[in-house]
């Protein structure tokens, strides 16, 4: 998946954010979270630090089944909406949106899962191309989203495959020296927040070169960071994604890791075009629960990075990348042990 340049960026979820509005986006965090879809009800503090949107996009999928009289539906799209997701902070608004969704965490006594995903030349020209114009621009974005945490808990997922889209070629080597600059410039404003981790994304177990990300992720920061993420958006199984991790580990000083586990708990597509198994593949379930009860001292957290019922891109019949697949999501859920 990660061997070549071809549709491989599958995020998206950055535009979906931005689609809802920040507007909205703020209401949904004030509200508290009477009366909501969900419940807002949060997690076990102990298990799973982290907030859950009560207003969320399958929170409100469950409130639409729940309208129409389909309890089966709304009872699966449950499994997603009563789980912490990350929130993919847009490119409009930053202070807003971080200012909102840590306020919101805060109330709840819970931290706030953020991803940022805005970097220049974002996704080489792919299903979530975009990003920043320019690297002031990054920076200027960056310091907003920082003003937006404050002194409030935030955990922080660096921008997915910034750093891999690098080693493998797929960003145009004149972007390269100030890609480098603007993570490592991110990673060490972010962390003048005083309660805020960071996680540089390192890829997944599926890249068939892990050898060569231990200097990339130097040149990215990774010694200021809190550690790195693997398997965000990806199908590679917890044990892969820990194997993977540990080794990556020994490399850059012994750094903690989070695993992304939205979906990956029937493990990788290995059927089709191999350069889309990464794009809406059938078949696939939801992962472990987000918590931070690893097993494993090195793993900081199972966490859901990518939201599951998103698109990754507008291929398998999907909706383009980011927004709201209700066909995808019910099949993620269906197919949970």
């Amino acid at each position: 998946m990660y061997g070549s340049c071809v549709g491989r960026s599958r995020r998206g979820a950055a535009a979906a954010v931005a689609a809802v509005g920040a507007a909205l986006l703020l209401a949904a965090c004030s509200s508290g979270g009477e009366d909501r879809p969900s419940g807002g009800a949060q997690q076990p503090e102990g298990t799973a630090p982290f907030w859950v949107n009560p207003d969320g996009r399958a929170a409100r999928q469950v409130a639409a089944y729940r309208e129409d009289g389909d309890d089966e539906k709304a009872g699966l799209i449950r499994r997603i909406a009563e789980q912490p997701v990350g929130e993919w902070i847009g490119p409009d608004d930053p202070e807003a949106e971080a200012k909102g969704f840590t306020e919101a965490a805060g109330k709840a006594g819970r931290d706030a899962l953020l991803v940022l995903y805005n970097i220049p030349h974002r996704d080489c020209g792919q299903f979530s191309k975009g990003g920043a114009a320019d690297g002031n621009a990054y920076r200027q974005w960056v310091d907003k989203v920082a003003k937006g945490i404050g002194d409030r808990r935030a955990t922080v997922v660096l921008e997915p495959d910034a750093v891999l889209h690098l080693v493998d070629g797929c960003t145009p080597g004149e972007f390269h020296q100030e890609r480098y600059d603007l993570l490592k410039g991110a990673v060490e404003r972010l962390k003048q927040q005083p309660a805020t981790k960071v996680y540089v994304d390192a890829g997944n177990a599926g890249w068939s070169q892990p050898d060569s990300l231990f200097e990339p992720l130097r040149r990215a920061g990774i010694e200021r960071a809190d550690g790195f993420a693997v398997n965000v958006s990806n199908f590679q199984t917890t044990e892969a994604s820990r194997d993977f991790g540990r080794s990556l580990s020994a490399k850059v000083g012994n750094k903690h890791f989070v695993i992304d586990t939205s979906r990956n708990g029937n493990g990788p597509y290995t059927q089709g075009d191999p350069k889309e198994k990464w794009c809406n593949p059938p078949g696939r379930a939801l992962g472990e629960p987000p918590t931070t009860r690893t097993g494993d001292p090195l793993v900081d957290a199972y966490l859901w990075v990518k939201r599951p019922g998103e698109s990754d891109g507008d291929c398998k019949g999907g909706p383009k990348a980011g927004d709201w697949y209700p066909e995808y999501a019910l099949e993620l859920a269906r197919n949970t042990k």
